[in-house]
């Protein structure tokens, strides 16, 4: 699904509100969850999953074309995890 088949569906759903509208309630709505998890909360959406921010320690990699080890740094990424009824709606 892409951001404009959200959009749309949220017209869909709510059929007094203009396209316009709808763009901007789904724009507000990602730019909050960006804004939420890149300061280190976690978002828990009932029935669907969690975000959470992880960091990942540094590391010793290697390079698979020489195999020569090479430095990772650290870093931040998220974590979804589905909630049991998304799970079981999938299986």
């Amino acid at each position: 699904m892409k951001r404009s088949d959200l959009m749309r569906s949220v017209q869909v759903k709510f059929k007094h509100m203009r396209a316009t509208d709808a763009g901007a309630m789904v724009e507000k709505l990602i730019a909050r969850l960006t804004d939420v998890v890149a300061s280190g909360d976690r978002i828990e959406i009932r029935g669907f999953g969690v975000f959470m921010p992880r960091t990942r320690a540094a590391k010793v990699g290697y390079n698979p074309r020489t195999g020569n080890p090479m430095p990772l740094s650290a870093g931040r990424t998220i974590l979804f995890r589905p909630s049991a009824e998304l799970t079981k709606k999938m299986n």
